[in-house]
């Protein structure tokens, strides 16, 4: 699981102090950032005009180190400084002297002729202020210019914790990173300016990340996969979970998404309780799925005093009423593992305390922007908001985006990348939320189940493209299914194979 940690700009600053206090210098690791930075910048062009942009402090050494290496290669290389190189120190002051080639403030206009390959190395992951000055006019000009851009740790202005802009950045077609991502290469806009991402090794010993006790991941199977379920030679569709759905009067398709979603993704049963007006309904497009008819409380505390019954989701065409309100604290009061979405959120938009407080089981969350905003009084960044929507509400918080966040009481948090744009069309939200209590009624942890279904509901639309309905999804999963099974001994070694990255 250490392998997709994320590690925040304090973190990796103990990274870096941990590795000096272990014998290994920190002008070496300078080197061996500047290096694979080289490496990474011949593999994808051919030798032309290059520029290399350094600032004050570590990351204008690293840009040294490339300009001198890619110079040494026969490229045509110029360097800029933000300030005066005499006020440069350690590494950086090194590797600045190391230089044999003119050194340009950042307002010469030689440094951007011929339309060169920029080489962002003015600020790393940990700038604290927004771009200001000479600096975030050249960043400015070079955006306007679309130049290739190449980003040392981070564009220039994105912040390594968060993703978002400090005043401006420039747009790269890579960056390249040491050790361990970021979170702010995986969340928005970080996540678009960043480009292609590298991560390189630079000589950083593995060990650190135990003192480390990194809490937040990059989402993947090394997260999940010691807790996917795997159906036993002699089990039986009982063993495999029975999951409570919840359906209502007017968008049955919700229900019937996340049911087929809930069976696709292994529960061995499913039971949607439905409306008398809505049975037929459903029944007719799930036939696979049991289906009862829910008219009262009374009816659905029966359902709900049936113990093999071990998940519930409520939310996907549940209704907007006081009786989705009352099921849902129904459903809690149980503790079993249970899902609530779209319309079980809505319904607590005017008392979203009464909701937290009747979370004491396994609990998964799983709004939208405008659906978070309803219940929780948060701001900031969107790694940081999930977090205190988990804590705050006692339930794991699957935030939902481009750069979906799964976040658990505990601390840990994981950010996923890999969803695309095709996702965003009605539905999917309600294949997600079967996924997840499919994988639920299956014994999976809240955490791990909900990272797990993000993550496979993104490479489903992924490997589907462009066209994409919610009815494309479900039928998706068994490939991957598939491919999760034969990779099971590697992940357990916690090799992770590349079709799987």
């Amino acid at each position: 699981m250490l392998r997709q940690a994320l590690l925040s700009v304090e973190e990796m600053y103990c990274a870096d102090a941990a590795a000096a206090a272990s014998g290994v210098p920190t002008l070496s690791l300078m080197e061996a950032a500047g290096r694979a930075v080289a490496a990474a910048i011949q593999r994808r062009w051919r030798p032309r005009p290059l520029c290399v942009l350094c600032g004050p402090g570590n990351n204008g050494g690293d840009g040294f180190v490339v300009a001198r290496l890619l110079r040494t290669e026969g490229w045509p290389v110029r360097v800029g400084l933000l300030g005066a190189a005499d006020r440069l120190r350690g590494d950086a002051r090194v590797n600045a002297e190391r230089w044999p080639g003119p050194v340009l403030p950042l307002d010469d206009p030689r440094l951007l002729a011929r339309e060169p390959l920029m080489v962002d190395a003015l600020f790393g992951a940990g700038l604290a202020r927004p771009l200001d000055g000479p600096a975030a006019t050249l960043i400015d000009e070079l955006s306007r210019r679309g130049l290739d851009t190449v980003a040392i740790d981070t564009p220039s202005g994105v912040h390594g914790d968060t993703g978002q802009v400090l005043g401006t950045a420039p747009p790269c077609r890579l960056t390249v990173t040491f050790f361990r991502a970021k979170p702010g290469h995986l969340l928005l806009p970080g996540r678009d300016l960043a480009g292609e991402l590298v991560v390189a090794d630079i000589g950083i010993p593995e060990a650190v990340l135990e003192a480390i006790g990194p809490q937040t991941f990059a989402n993947g199977p090394l997260v999940w996969a010691k807790a996917f379920p795997r159906p036993q030679l002699a089990g039986n569709k009982f063993g495999r979970g029975h999951a409570l759905l919840l359906a209502g009067s007017g968008m049955t398709g919700a229900a019937r998404l996340a049911a087929d979603a809930a069976r696709r993704i292994g529960a061995g049963l499913v039971t949607v309780a439905a409306p008398p007006d809505s049975r037929a309904i459903v029944a007719a497009g799930s036939p696979g799925a049991i289906v009862v008819t829910v008219e009262s409380e009374a009816d659905w505390s029966r359902l709900l005093g049936d113990v093999r019954k071990n998940a519930v989701l409520i939310g996907p065409g549940a209704g907007i009423a006081d009786s989705t309100r009352l099921r849902v604290r129904a459903a809690l009061a149980t503790r079993r593992a249970c899902v609530l979405d779209a319309d079980a959120l809505t319904v607590f938009r005017d008392a979203p305390s009464a909701l937290f407080a009747a979370v004491q089981g396994p609990c998964v969350l799983t709004p939208h922007e405008g659906e978070f905003a309803r219940l929780f009084s948060v701001e900031g960044d969107k790694l940081g908001r999930a977090r205190s929507a988990a804590r705050q509400s006692g339930a794991v918080v699957l935030l939902k985006g481009s750069d979906t966040v799964i976040a658990a009481p505990d601390g840990r948090a994981a950010i996923n990348a890999g969803a695309p744009p095709d996702l965003a069309t009605a539905g999917s939200g309600d294949v997600l939320a079967g996924m997840i209590v499919g994988l639920l009624a299956q014994g999976m942890p809240a955490f791990e189940a909900a990272a797990a279904a993000a993550w496979l509901h993104g490479r489903c639309a992924a490997a589907h493209g462009a066209g994409l309905i919610a009815e494309d999804l479900a039928p998706a999963l068994p490939r991957l299914l598939v491919r999760l099974r034969e990779a099971a001994p590697a992940l357990a070694r916690g090799a992770l194979p590349p079709d799987l990255c």
